[in-house]
């Protein structure tokens, strides 16, 4: 008779898993991924604030319906319930989203750095889901010290070699100037970690047959110094059209 009464519980009794303590778990869910999310989507990422956000509340969710989804289940006799179950589960079906985000583009892997963060975005929604608050903000404040503080920690330490900056270079061909700039790149202190030629373009003025076409090529640089001088040095090349300098792109992102 009990486990009739069991069985038919009100189907939206604030007392059987989903009360006020249950709302406010996936709230703090909310809230912590919310911000994962948020610096992702600053970063202009391709997991953002909708991606970490649906991660964080679902995994939350799962924890509430494995804790307190079953206890019809439980008051029959001889069931067992084990809700670490579905919390398995969920670490094993978060890995199809991560790996979606990891592509390789010119010989790099990227997307590595964003796909861990929705590793851990499911943690912490699991440990809201769970009761464990505090444990999913703790989770939250180590995402922002690795993601935000690490960068600023290795780029001061001495295993990291001055600047790491990307040449951008669009020049005439036939004329030898990519080896004369790798050359003086070396001269200068750097030391030239990939090269990434475009094709040629033949522009308005060199579509006569024998005209030399022009090309351009990026060229990863780690250095001791600044790269400014280097490229003020190349904008007076002869056979150099056009000379950018921007900041060395984390490929784990």
């Amino acid at each position: 008779m009990n486990i009739a009464q069991h069985l038919a519980a009100p189907l939206f009794d604030p007392g059987s898993g989903q009360g006020v303590r249950q709302f406010t778990e996936l709230g703090l869910a909310l809230l912590l991924s919310s911000l994962i999310g948020l610096e992702r989507e600053l970063q202009q990422k391709s997991a953002g604030l909708r991606t970490h956000t649906l991660v964080g509340v679902g995994s939350a969710l799962f924890m509430e319906v494995s804790i307190h989804g079953f206890g019809a289940v439980s008051a029959l006799a001889g069931a067992r319930q084990d809700p670490s179950r579905v919390a398995a589960q969920i670490v094993s079906g978060i890995g199809f989203i991560g790996g979606g985000l990891i592509f390789v583009r010119r010989d790099a892997v990227r997307g590595l750095t964003t796909a861990a963060t929705i590793w851990l975005t499911c943690a912490l929604g699991m440990a809201c889901g769970g009761g464990l608050p505090l444990l999913g903000a703790a989770a939250t404040l180590v995402h922002f010290l690795v993601v935000r503080g690490y960068p600023v920690i290795t780029r001061r330490m001495a295993l990291v070699p001055g600047d790491r900056v990307e040449l951008h270079l669009s020049y005439r061909t036939r004329r030898g100037l990519l080896g004369r700039v790798l050359e003086l790149c070396t001269k200068r202190g750097f030391r030239v970690t990939d090269v990434h030629i475009e094709p040629e373009q033949a522009t308005a003025d060199t579509r006569e047959k024998g005209k030399a076409k022009e090309a351009g090529v990026v060229l990863s640089l780690e250095g001791k110094g600044p790269a400014h001088p280097l490229v003020e040095e190349l904008t007076y090349w002869d056979g150099i059209t056009g000379v950018g300098l921007r900041a060395h792109q984390d490929s784990g992102d």
